[in-house]
């Protein structure tokens, strides 16, 4: 339990910008099975906030875009990075330069387009969602999060030496995959009780989401024959907008 709490800590530490306190041991090694956790945690204190102005009566759009900048500060934008220096990565036409553009801490024209277009993406599908903003939200930070974990136990990452090597080399295969499970648990709770669904729209929904997270890390797979940090970060950012983009629909 001792180690559990302590890699909680980390994970909260390296996947948020959420303050713990001090004497709070942490633990990086095998943090990367609770960042679903981290999702839980920040689509519950995000959608708090947007119920709070909602209640206010502030108009969606500027609600939506407080959210969104509120969401980036406490992820201290980690994810929205890896958008950027992947897409200037994916603008290279030599496959071999693709990384060393990703190491570059410049950004490009396509990173600056990219992440600008992730950040509409989310504020227009926020809102324009004509379902509870708080479930919504929980499902896509949950399932973004959870994406990352499926690229992580199925594909290979590109540099034994990088940064986040320590993801992929610490991970334990089915035995790391149980936060997830209950992950979608939670997820399916907030869609049954908070839009509210049938449990068959539910199970769809999480046939749909599987699907789409997969898809995400398959392409992005395809694209670089491997993982890093920086992809990482770009199918979490990716499966969240177009998560909220398809909760439009419901």
């Amino acid at each position: 339990m001792k180690h559990i709490l302590q890699q909680i800590g980390g994970a909260i530490a390296f996947y948020s910008c959420i303050p713990l306190p001090s004497s709070w041991p942490l633990e990086f090694e095998r943090i990367a099975r609770w960042a679903p956790w981290i999702g839980f945690l920040l689509g519950m204190g995000i959608g708090t906030l947007d119920y709070g102005l909602a209640l206010g009566h502030m108009p969606d759009l500027t609600r939506s875009a407080l959210v969104v900048a509120l969401w980036i500060g406490l992820t201290g934008g980690l994810h929205l990075d890896g958008v950027m220096d992947t897409a200037d990565g994916l603008a290279v036409m030599e496959p071999e330069r693709r990384l060393t553009v990703m190491s570059d801490s410049r950004t490009g024209a396509f990173g600056v387009m990219a992440g600008t277009l992730v950040l509409l993406l989310k504020v227009c599908a926020l809102s324009n969602l004509s379902i509870a903003h708080l479930p919504a939200l929980v499902t896509a930070l949950v399932w973004g999060r959870i994406a990352q974990v499926m690229a992580i136990a199925i594909f290979p990452y590109l540099k034994p030496e990088g940064n986040n090597a320590f993801h992929a080399n610490a991970f334990q295969g089915l035995g790391d995959l149980w936060p997830s499970v209950i992950g979608v648990f939670a997820i399916a709770v907030c869609q049954y009780y908070g839009f509210p669904l049938a449990w068959p729209s539910v199970l769809g929904g999480i046939l749909m989401a599987s699907s789409l997270s997969l898809g995400i890390s398959y392409w992005f797979y395809y694209q670089f024959k491997g993982m890093t940090g920086d992809v990482y970060g770009a199918i979490v950012e990716w499966t969240e907008a177009l998560i909220l983009c398809c909760l439009t629909l419901v």
